[in-house]
């Protein structure tokens, strides 16, 4: 009997425990979905699955991670050494694990991603982009990407989880990219619950006709050549085909040799010409590419490489807007003026320099942007000769306070004020600045962003010509507040037989001064605007012809606002520019 109880009770046991599971199988199916966990990067927006594997970057230390149970990164500290060859893009450093294969890259200011292929500057796409690297993540749709690493993208021709895909631009990111040769970048996005793929809606850079000819034996050529003298197909400097090569995308100095991700003829090595690697049948070759010469005569200003706004002296870009003005926005203080957006004045430029009391950048004052890294500005915003690493050059930005998606960012390398400007009456009051690059690209032409045309020498405009000015200046002479949005308001230039002291309480006017007012007595620069442009339209460009410099009050009936004579000065740009 006794042995017949304890059976039954074994069978007890059983029923509940099956029962029990039986339970819990129906407690997790509950639901319309049920997703893995996964580890999701917080600086990155990188997504890895359960069981994944990485190298992170803490401090000047490296630590292995492992994305464990509850979507938790599990990491620790190992030691690393140099690469011995290395495999991180843009002149990235390169380290790999001491008791295993992995690796890590630290990259060069404006560039990240495992392998520094990401370009943070780049916001505009060239040809069909097939090289485009930068960080749009928005389809035509304005739907936000998918991550190329994404499970949802497993049974799709193009993820980043099938092999060799780097070379594509596919990673762990959802960036638009161009991997199949299609007419420009796209992405997936979702579609009423589907996964479709999408266009992205990049601006198109301006093309520079001096970039696609070559100079000399062509070794600054950043144009876009893909095919050799044989009409073979050129193969991408971080191909593996060439990994032994002398001459690829991985070495330390390949930004400067023009190499990258991407298949454009160079000259990395001072050959005859620009060439590329190539296969001709089965057997890996280089041969020159069949570029023309550019003409004999130079531009007066050059920028070297590829999407940089071209040169700014009456070039065939500068002085272009997207956006005409509008007549139908309401009025705001410039003062005087209207409230405006950056698409009508893309060369205007907000500089910050940064305050140890208040521990952030404050605006300090206008500038006018004439090149890719060069910009203009009043000379006595820097009387009190602030260093360059506390300041900032902001473009591309509607609201000054606000960012924006357009916007672009600068550290300034060096600023010059003018040998021969004086602080009392302000003459030679013109100041140039250097934005800092380790490419020889700094701004790049999108409809936010492209310089203004400077004058030619002698260059002349009639009497009481409608010019503009611009600016993030004060509303009021005493106003507190600088104004939150750009600014524009419309001026006309004075003779100068009327541009005299007595107009001005007296003040010196000298040959390097103009003056421009409205005959209304609304529309003024103000405080804040200084250095910001007057340009008046020339041949359907805008051309800078002066720098906003002094006045007596802000917006008095028949009294003019006094500008630095741009026209004076080109000689002095341009020597500053060639020299530096």
């Amino acid at each position: 009997m006794n042995t017949l109880a304890r059976l039954l009770l074994l069978l007890l046991l059983l029923y509940f425990c099956s029962s029990a599971d039986t339970e819990l199988i129906l407690r997790v199916r509950r639901g319309t979905r049920n997703y893995k966990d996964r580890c999701v990067d917080p600086d990155t927006a990188a997504v890895r699955e359960i069981g994944e594997t990485w190298l992170r970057w803490r401090g000047q230390k490296v630590e292995y991670c492992r994305c464990a149970s509850r979507a938790r990164a599990r990491c620790h500290y190992i030691p690393v050494t140099t690469c011995y060859v290395s495999r991180c893009y843009s002149g990235g450093t390169c380290k790999e694990a001491v008791f295993s294969s992995d690796f890590i890259c630290l990259c060069s200011t404006g560039f990240t991603g495992q392998q520094c292929e990401i370009n943070l500057n780049e916001k505009c796409v060239s040809g069909q982009g097939y090289d485009y690297r930068g960080t749009w993540s928005i389809s035509s749709s304005g739907t936000e990407c998918i991550n190329w690493n994404s499970t949802l993208l497993r049974e799709k021709k193009f993820t980043a989880r099938k092999p060799d895909t780097r070379i594509l631009g596919l990673g762990n990111h959802n960036y638009c990219r161009n991997p199949d040769g299609d007419s420009r970048p796209w992405c997936y996005v979702y579609k009423k619950s589907q996964i479709v793929w999408e266009l992205c809606s990049i601006p198109n850079c301006t093309t520079d006709p001096v970039l696609e000819c070559v100079r000399g034996s062509g070794q600054s050529y950043r144009g876009a050549q893909s095919v050799s003298k044989s009409n073979a197909k050129c193969l991408p400097w971080d191909s593996p085909a060439i990994y032994h090569k002398s001459y690829t995308a991985w070495r330390p100095d390949a930004r400067e040799l023009g190499l990258g991700s991407h298949n454009y003829c160079r000259n990395p090595d001072s050959d005859l010409g620009p060439w590329c690697y190539i296969y001709k049948g089965s057997q890996l070759t280089w041969e020159l590419c069949d570029i023309p010469k550019c003409s004999r005569k130079p531009s007066t200003i050059t920028t070297l490489g590829p999407r940089a706004p071209t040169t700014a002296i009456r070039g065939a870009f500068c002085g272009q807007r997207s956006e005409r003005p509008s007549s139908s926005l309401p009025i705001f203080r410039i003062h005087g003026g209207q409230v405006s957006d950056i698409r009508q004045q893309p060369w205007q430029a907000a500089i910050t320099v940064y305050s140890p009391r208040t521990k952030s950048h404050n605006f300090l004052c206008g500038g006018v942007l004439i090149d890719s890294c060069w910009l203009l500005s009043a000379a006595h915003c820097f009387q009190e000769r602030f260093t360059e690493n506390h300041m900032h050059v902001i473009l591309g930005r509607t609201f000054r306070l606000q960012n924006s998606s357009s916007e672009q960012i600068f550290d300034v390398e060096r600023y010059w004020i003018h040998e021969q400007y004086n602080d009392v009456n302000y003459d030679n009051d013109i100041a140039l600045l250097k934005l800092k690059s380790e490419t020889g690209i700094c701004a790049v032409n999108t409809p936010e962003v492209l310089p203004v045309c400077l004058p030619e020498l002698g260059m002349f405009f009639p009497d009481w010509k409608e010019c503009e000015i611009s600016g993030y200046g004060k509303d009021k002479e005493f106003s507190p507040f600088y104004s939150e949005q750009i600014k524009q308001g419309h001026v006309r230039l004075w003779p100068q037989e009327q541009c005299v002291p007595e107009k001005l309480s007296g003040r010196e006017i000298t040959a390097n001064m103009l003056c421009a007012g409205d005959t209304r007595g609304l529309d003024d620069a103000c405080k804040g605007d200084s250095g910001g442009p007057l340009v008046c339209e020339k041949d359907s460009q805008m051309t800078l012809i002066g720098l906003i410099s002094w006045g007596d009050g802000c917006g008095k009936k028949d009294i003019p606002g006094v500008y630095t004579r741009v026209t004076k000065y080109i000689t002095w740009i341009s020597s500053k520019m060639r020299s530096n």
